[in-house]
């Protein structure tokens, strides 16, 4: 059985870790250097970085910033955010960033995650999904949950994962920053649909969360910010419990 992943997640904005509520009310939550340093000595799994404003600002990722955590990291590292091309990917993997994620890009360009699968290899594609339910159904959203594509949930998980999609970071909007737990019908449902990996991601808010979305959500990773940030949870204390809960998980 295949070792369950717990991945910190730092979404910076003007140089500086932020967290908020359902994508908006952004709060200071750190230097991703030093957070990052934290997260690796702690034993996180692996790190993911999101420059959560360059899309929607139309601007390249940080690749200062991006430099200076991946010197600190001995894990996978993912980075997104403001990345629309190959030369992007490039950019970005050469900082020393082990895969990118791709949202907005790859619904204006489906084949952008084709294309990098085949020059980097599928396990360096990382596409991100912010998911809002509406009405009935889940829909995708981009530029940092601002804009509505329409598009099913479900359509684009299955597209992108023919396209060549090495694992998919599916965050739920309605539960991002709350602590009511992860949506574990929509992780649930989008695990079963496809084969490639799943991160889970929006909602953690107690020890417990993780262990019903990877024994219910079937997640193969799961991601959290607040909690991590602010201290009322580490990484060696959620492994622990996870470990006396029968989930599998790295040492």
């Amino acid at each position: 059985m295949l070792t369950k992943r717990i991945i910190p997640c730092l979404d910076v904005d003007k140089g500086r870790v932020v967290k908020g509520v359902n994508f908006v009310r952004l709060k200071d939550a750190g230097d991703p250097v030093e957070l990052a340093r934290f997260y690796y000595q702690q034993g996180a799994d692996e790190l993911v970085f999101l420059d959560i404003t360059a899309s929607c600002g139309n601007r390249k990722t940080m690749i200062e910033i991006v430099k200076k955590v991946a010197t600190e990291l001995f894990i996978p590292f993912t980075v997104g955010g403001g990345i629309r091309s190959v030369g992007d990917m490039r950019d970005i993997l050469l900082t020393g960033a082990d895969k990118v994620a791709i949202n907005t890009a790859a619904i204006n360009n489906p084949q952008l995650v084709e294309d990098g699968a085949k020059v980097f290899g599928s396990q360096c594609i990382v596409v991100a999904i912010d998911a809002k339910k509406i009405k009935n159904k889940w829909e995708v959203y981009i530029n940092g949950g601002r804009t509505s594509t329409g598009i099913d949930v479900f359509d684009w998980v299955e597209q992108v994962a023919k396209l060549g999609a090495g694992e998919i970071l599916l965050t739920s909007m309605d539960r991002d920053g709350t602590r009511e737990g992860f949506d574990i019908e929509l992780t649930k449902q989008v695990s079963e649909s496809v084969s490639i990996p799943i991160i889970a991601s929006g909602g953690a808010g107690n020890i417990s969360d993780f262990k019903e979305v990877f024994q219910n959500g079937k997640a193969d990773a799961a991601l959290a910010a607040s909690l991590f940030h602010f201290g009322e949870l580490t990484i060696n204390e959620l492994k622990k419990y996870l470990v006396d809960n029968n989930i599998e998980v790295r040492k």
